[in-house]
C-alpha cells in the first residue's frame, strides 16, 4: 500500500485555504479531529456499515443521522437539519462534521454557508464520486422542487479527510461511476495523464491502492484549476466535458445509470460530435472509447431516443439563447466549451450515434 500521506495537498481558496489529508485510520483521525462543539451530519448508511469504527465516537458527540437522497438534498429536506442543530445549542463557533457522500455533502455545505452567515464545516467523503471529485471545489448546491442542483454556491470546507477504506464496501456500480467522473480530468489535462490513467484503470477496479493513486491525481489536476477559477467562471467550466449529454441520459433514464457512468457516455458522445466536426481523429475517440467502454460495463443507452436527448439537451443551463453550450473534445488537454446549433446537421449526428448503439 502507498504511503496515503504522499497525496496530502493544500487548496488555496478566495474563501478560505483548506487541506486535503488521506489518512489510514478513520477512527484515530475522528478520534484527534474533533472537538467539543461539533456536531457530525453523517449519512446513516456508513454509520450502520461502520458501527464499529464510528459507535464510540458518535457515542461523545451530537450526531445527525441523514437519509443520502434527494429529497434529503432540498429546501425541505435541510429545515430539520436546521431545526435540530439550533435546537441542540449548535453555536458559531462550532463545527460541522459531514460524514458521507455527495449528498450529505451538499446538505452540510449548504448548511454551513447558511447558518449564522457561516460556520466552520469537515468533509469525511465516503464514495469515490465525493473522494475523487466534488470534495474539492467549494460548490454547494440543493435542489428546490423539481430543480435539481439550482439553489447553492461556493462554500469549502476546513479540512478534507479522505480514508480509502471507504471504498471496500461500495458496490461495483458506485467504482464505475466514480471511475467515469475522475476520467473526464485526465483528458482534459493532458495525454501524459490520461496515459496515466489508461495504465491503471483496469487494475483500480480491484487495487485500492491504485485507486488511491488516481484519486490523489485526480484531486490533484481538479485543484490546478480551481484556483485559477474558484467560481467557475472562465476556464473550470471545461469540467463539464461528459457532463451535457449525461445529465440528459441520467434525467431520459430516471438516473438509472449513475452518474458517472452516464459521464462516460457523454465522452464518448462529446467525442462522437467532434469527430463529425473533425475537431479529432476517430483513432482519439476510440482510444477514449476503449476505457469508457469498460467503465459503462452492461449499462446501455440503446433504447433512448434522440429527440427526447435533444429536448433534454435544449434545458442545459450552459446553453446560450437557442445554441447548445457544449463542451467538445480538440484533443486531450485540448477540450473547450462550444455553441452549437442543434440543426438538422447536429441532430443527424445524434440519430447516427444511438444507431450505431443498437
Amino acid at each position: 500500500m502507498a504511503d496515503t500521506q504522499l497525496f496530502d495537498f493544500k487548496v488555496k481558496s478566495q474563501i478560505q485555504d483548506y487541506e486535503v489529508h488521506f489518512i489510514d485510520s478513520l477512527k484515530e483521525s475522528l478520534d484527534s479531529s474533533l472537538v467539543n462543539g461539533d456536531f457530525i451530519i453523517i449519512d446513516e448508511k456508513i454509520k450502520e456499515l461502520y458501527s464499529e469504527q464510528l459507535d464510540e465516537v458518535l457515542d461523545g458527540f451530537r450526531f445527525i443521522s441523514i437519509e443520502a437522497s434527494e429529497k434529503q438534498k432540498s429546501y425541505e429536506g435541510v429545515i430539520p437539519v436546521l431545526n435540530q442543530l439550533m435546537e441542540n445549542g449548535f453555536k458559531k463557533n462550532h463545527r460541522l462534521i459531514a460524514v458521507g457522500g455527495g449528498i450529505t455533502q451538499d446538505v452540510t455545505a449548504f448548511i454551513a454557508s447558511i447558518l449564522y452567515r457561516g460556520v466552520t464545516w469537515i468533509f469525511y467523503p465516503t464514495s469515490l464520486l465525493a473522494q475523487g471529485d466534488s470534495c474539492i471545489g467549494s460548490k454547494t448546491s440543493i435542489n428546490f422542487r423539481e430543480f435539481k442542483n439550482q439553489v447553492g454556491g461556493f462554500y469549502p470546507p476546513k479540512d478534507v479527510f479522505i480514508y480509502p477504506g471507504f471504498i471496500s464496501s461500495l458496490p461495483y456500480s458506485e467504482i464505475q461511476s466514480g471511475m467515469g467522473e475522475m476520467l473526464h480530468y485526465f483528458i482534459v489535462s493532458g495525454k501524459e495523464d490520461f496515459d496515466f490513467y489508461k495504465s491503471r484503470y483496469q487494475q483500480a477496479f480491484s487495487d485500492k491502492s491504485v485507486l488511491t493513486e488516481i484519486i490523489g491525481r485526480s484531486l490533484a489536476i481538479k485543484k490546478e484549476y480551481i484556483e485559477k477559477d474558484e467560481f467557475d467562471k472562465h476556464i473550470r467550466q471545461v469540467f463539464n466535458y461528459g457532463h451535457s449529454f449525461g445529465h440528459a441520459i441520467e434525467s431520459l433514464t430516471n438516473y438509472q445509470i449513475p452518474h458517472g457512468v452516464a459521464v462516460s457516455f457523454g465522452m464518448d458522445m462529446s467525442n462522437f460530435v467532434s469527430v463529425k466536426m473533425n475537431l479529432i481523429d476517430d483513432e482519439v475517440r476510440e482510444e477514449i472509447r476503449e476505457v469508457t467502454q469498460y467503465i459503462w460495463g452492461d449499462y446501455s443507452v440503446s433504447g433512448l431516443l434522440p429527440a427526447e436527448l435533444m429536448k433534454a439537451l435544449s434545458r442545459d443551463k450552459k446553453n446560450v439563447g437557442n445554441q447548445l453550450g457544449l463542451i467538445l473534445n480538440g484533443g486531450y488537454g485540448k477540450v473547450f466549451k462550444k455553441l452549437v446549433d442543434p440543426d438538422d446537421t447536429f441532430k443527424a449526428w445524434i440519430e447516427e450515434y444511438f444507431n450505431d448503439q443498437s
